[in-house]
């Protein structure tokens, strides 16, 4: 790795697995980037197909134990790294950087940490098949094609989108499900926290999809409303007619490298103005 260049930790989210970063991983990497791309536990290096043979070790497992996973990942590196995650990944993303952790760090179509109430009628749509059915709390629900045209693949005819599914799906962790939705009216305990008004946070960009149906645009902006409180740079980039696929889909290219770019430009930035919306 060339040292001038930071190594990028990628983190995955719910019903994924880090064959979901391939796109963006591989191409960091022929810029001579170090790209870290570790799975949750329960999901390790296995392929989709592996883990939706055997989801089991998905069970029980929560957003604290997850998140220390990442943290302890972080810390073992030599030099802080960008950190960039995706869906539930970006809200890990900011709970690591709320931890002093990384230089800069991005959140590619975030759910919202807790004392963001935005909840769009399409992201409770999301959650239903997990929601539903509390006494499945610590159980990895499977996670049905029909269900994945509608989150993933809502830029695609069924077709296209089961395959998709077959290539990248798995089963969810529930737990973790649980502990996001209740974490959202405790701002200062819930589970899912972070110090919006942390003044040495490393610099943040949310990124949002214009058609997403998992984490769509309102919960981005109702996010950075909570950071404008603060002092420490996040900004918002939107793109239009981008899914829940974003780091995938057709175009994929332009995203990837923005939030390299802005990383990179804002990286290991030591005072910014108030956040800001792009």
């Amino acid at each position: 790795m060339n040292d001038a260049k930071p190594p990028i930790v990628l983190v995955h989210g719910l019903w994924m697995t880090p064959s979901s970063w391939d796109t963006w991983a591989n191409r960091y990497r022929s810029l001579g980037h170090e790209v870290i791309v570790p799975g949750w536990p329960g999901i390790g290096d296995r392929t989709p197909q592996e883990v939706r043979r055997d989801p089991k070790p998905l069970e029980g497992r929560t957003i604290t134990e997850i998140v220390d996973y990442y943290d302890g990942v972080i810390r073992a590196l030599p030099q802080p790294p960008i950190i960039m995650g995706h869906s539930f990944g970006g809200i890990f993303t900011q709970m690591l950087l709320d931890r002093g952790l990384g230089r800069a760090g991005v959140g590619v179509e975030p759910g919202q940490p807790a004392g963001v109430l935005a909840l769009p009628w399409s992201t409770l749509r999301t959650g239903l098949p997990i929601l539903a059915n509390p006494f499945r709390i610590n159980k990895a629900n499977k996670f049905s094609k029909r269900h994945f045209h509608y989150t993933f693949g809502n830029d695609l005819t069924r077709a296209e989108s089961d395959v998709e599914w077959e290539a990248s799906a798995v089963n969810s962790v529930n737990r973790v499900f649980f502990e996001g939705v209740l974490s959202l009216p405790k701002e200062k305990t819930g589970i899912t926290r972070v110090d919006f008004r942390k003044p040495d946070r490393a610099p943040l960009l949310l990124i949002s999809g214009g058609i997403d149906h998992v984490a769509p645009p309102a919960i981005q902006k109702a996010a950075l409303r909570k950071y404008q409180t603060g002092t420490s740079l996040v900004e918002r980039v939107e793109f239009p007619g981008r899914s829940h696929r974003i780091v995938s889909q057709t175009g994929w290219e332009e995203v990837a490298d923005y939030a390299l770019h802005w990383a990179l430009t804002h990286s290991s930035a030591a005072s910014r103005p108030a956040a800001s919306a792009l």
